[in-house]
C-alpha cells in the first residue's frame, strides 16, 4: 500500500524536490526573476521553470546550486507549428535548460486529430535529447475522454510527465484530473500539477493523488508552512 504524506511523516526536503518553482509571470522584471532564482535556491526545490528569453540569466543564477533550471514549450496555448515547438526546445536546450514543459495541440486534441497531438509532442521528445519533457494538457478545456486520451498520447510519444495546466486557464489542476491522469498512464510516467497549489495541505493532496512534481509560485509560504507545523 503506498505511504499516505502527512505534515508528520514528510521531510521539508521531499517537499522542496516535489516543488518546480514557477518564474513564468508575463509581466516579471529581471530583477524579480533573479528575486525568483535566489528563493528556489535557498529552498532547494526541484527546479525552476521559467520564461525561454530567461533562460541564460536563470542558469547564471543558479550555477554552483542543485536546482537546475526549465523553461516552456508552445506555451501557453500549444497552437505553434511544431517546427516552432522544435526551434525553441532546441534554443533552450542550447542554453541549459534540462526540462521542458510543452503544451501540446489543445485544438487537436479535442478534434479527435491524435496522429498530429501524437506527432507533436514527438517531435519535442527527440530534439530534446536527453532534457525532460512534460507535456501540459489544459485540461480546463478537456473532458475526462480526452484527459485521458491526452496523457496517452503522450505517454506514447515518450514524454516524461504529464501536466494538468499552464495555470493561465480558467482552471488548474484538481485532485480527480490528477486521480484520472494517474490512473491512464503507466507507472514510468510521472504526473505534475500546476495552477492553484498554493498551501501546504493542497501540495500535500497533489501528493497523495499520485503526483511526483507540483509547479508553484508559493514556494516560501508552502515550505515555510511544514517548518512551522514540525515545529522546526
Amino acid at each position: 500500500m503506498t505511504e499516505t504524506f502527512t505534515v508528520d511523516n514528510v521531510t521539508v526536503r521531499q517537499i522542496a524536490k516535489t516543488i518546480d518553482h514557477s518564474l513564468l509571470k508575463p509581466e516579471l522584471t529581471v530583477d524579480e526573476v533573479l528575486a525568483g532564482c535566489e528563493v528556489a535556491a535557498a529552498y532547494d526545490v526541484a527546479s525552476v521553470c521559467c520564461r525561454p528569453l530567461d533562460v541564460v540569466r536563470c542558469v547564471a543564477a543558479l550555477d554552483g546550486t542543485d536546482v537546475p533550471v526549465g523553461t516552456v514549450i508552445g506555451f501557453p496555448h500549444g497552437s505553434h507549428l511544431t517546427a516552432t515547438k522544435v526551434f525553441e526546445v532546441e534554443r533552450a536546450v542550447e542554453q541549459g535548460a534540462v526540462e521542458l514543459d510543452m503544451v501540446l495541440a489543445i485544438g487537436m486534441l479535442r478534434s479527435g486529430e491524435h496522429d498530429f497531438v501524437r506527432d507533436d509532442v514527438a517531435a519535442v521528445v527527440e530534439a530534446a535529447g536527453g532534457a525532460i519533457v512534460k507535456v501540459i494538457l489544459e485540461n480546463a478545456y478537456l473532458s475526462d475522454d480526452e484527459k485521458v486520451a491526452g496523457s496517452k498520447l503522450a505517454e506514447e510519444a515518450g514524454a516524461a510527465y504529464v501536466k494538468t495546466s499552464t495555470g493561465y486557464a480558467p482552471s488548474g489542476s484538481t485532485i480527480d484530473d490528477l486521480r484520472l491522469m494517474r490512473a491512464s498512464v503507466s507507472p514510468s510516467v510521472k504526473i505534475k500539477a500546476a495552477g492553484g497549489v498554493r498551501t501546504l495541505d493542497a501540495l500535500l493532496d497533489c501528493l497523495n493523488a499520485g503526483v511526483d512534481r507540483c509547479g508553484a509560485t508559493a514556494t516560501a509560504a508552502i515550505i515555510d508552512e511544514l517548518k512551522a507545523r514540525q515545529g522546526a
